[in-house]
């Protein structure tokens, strides 16, 4: 039987949520048209929309849905950039090298093609943001920055940043704040409305839902610019068909999530901590990513001093444990975590790391399994080495 410890990358998805979904795909008519059939779908298009704002503790029309987390990043961050920067005199976009791709790779974007300038804060070696230096950043230089982006919860450390904080510095110079909160709701409390963010990333297939489905959610004061222009729907913000089976099983995915929070969290972090202290015991050259540093309940993120990663990961598959890295393989060539670069490590430890994140489904026995597994996959791993190619 296959263990499963990689939920942060994607959590399967709930069976109420399934049989949600299933009923909702049968629905006929578009949620924009007036007669019967279209009504019928713009309903469950609504009802989706109050879950997840209910949810989030934010207002239903702040709900703009999109196709995930990578579709909501690229519209918060190109759309306000465009907004705040139409005479070019705010091209600064201030975030950190520890976020996700889908926040780094629009601001690259943006800076090679639109005029941008990226400013990455610091973090130390816990992969904590260093929020005195943003203070003196934005003290000095906020009449050039157009946007703040930072992540609520690391997808790969699970380290948490305090974005209420952040906020509130960014308040003082009125600078939108967008916060990527794909890896932490779900797993932390999150109200939108309470923090004063300028807009929040989600998405369904963390939370037990579709793949396929998420949203921005962006205050009512707020004004992008749209990357896609069309039919105007969704504020003009997303235009396009709206999606209402896949809205539907979110708002569900969502209202079950969060009605299941506390135990969710009482949970995984007994298992988090079984295994924390048995890597370490079975493995002491092992090092706890985030260290000490506020972190998510349901992620156990290692490196392993002279091993791949990837030789690692494979091992451990072939003992049927599914675990995930910090590493991405394009054409066959494996990179170094940027997250872990960020932080200061050098190339190799950077490449040698474990993510195993849990869900409520997830036992102890889960965990046993794992570390039952590691010391034998750790030894071959090491005896293979680390290479940089």
């Amino acid at each position: 039987m296959v263990v499963y410890l990689d939920h942060a990358a994607t959590s399967p998805i709930r069976p109420e949520v399934l049989e949600c979904y299933t009923q909702h795909l049968s629905l006929v008519g578009n949620p924009s048209s007036v007669h019967s059939s279209g009504q019928l779908a713009r309903k469950a298009l609504e009802e989706a929309r109050e879950q997840v704002a209910n949810a989030i503790g934010a207002n239903r029309n702040e709900v703009i849905f999109t196709s995930g987390g990578t579709e909501s990043d690229n519209l918060a961050i190109k759309g306000l950039f465009w907004a705040r920067n139409k005479d070019a005199s705010r091209p600064l976009i201030v975030s950190a090298a520890t976020e996700h791709h889908a926040v780094i790779d629009p601001i690259d974007w943006l800076e090679k093609e639109q005029g941008a300038e990226a400013v990455w804060v610091p973090v130390d070696e816990r992969g904590v943001v260093d929020l005195v230096w943003l203070k003196e950043f934005l003290t000095n230089n906020h009449e050039r920055v157009a946007l703040i982006s930072l992540m609520w919860a690391n997808n790969e450390t699970g380290v948490i940043t305090d974005i209420n904080e952040v906020v509130e510095l960014a308040k003082t110079f009125d600078i939108p704040v967008h916060s990527d909160a794909v890896a932490a709701f779900g797993h932390i409390s999150i109200n939108f409305a309470q923090t004063g963010l300028t807009a929040m990333s989600i998405t369904a297939h963390k939370v037990g839902g579709p793949v396929g489905v998420g949203a921005l959610v962006v205050a009512r004061s707020a004004k992008l610019t749209s990357l896609v222009h069309g039919g105007g729907q969704e504020r003009a913000m997303r235009s396009g068909t709206m999606n209402a089976a896949g809205a539907k099983a979110f708002g569900l995915a969502c209202e079950l999530a969060v009605s299941i929070l506390d135990s969710h969290r009482a949970h995984t972090v007994i298992l988090r901590d079984r295994l924390v202290e048995g890597v370490l015991k079975l493995v002491p050259t092992a090092r706890f990513s985030r260290a000490d540093a506020p972190g998510l309940p349901d992620n156990a993120h290692f490196t392993f001093a002279g091993c791949s990663g990837d030789s690692l990961l494979f091992l451990l598959d072939q003992a049927g444990v599914c675990v995930s890295n910090g590493s991405a393989c394009q054409a066959g060539v494996t990179a170094a975590s940027h997250v872990l670069l960020a932080m200061g490590r050098d190339e190799s430890e950077a490449s040698g790391c474990l993510r195993m994140t849990f869900s409520h489904t997830n036992t102890i026995e889960d965990v046993d399994a794992f570390l039952a597994a590691l010391p034998q996959a750790h030894a071959s791993a090491h005896r293979a080495g680390y290479t940089s190619s």
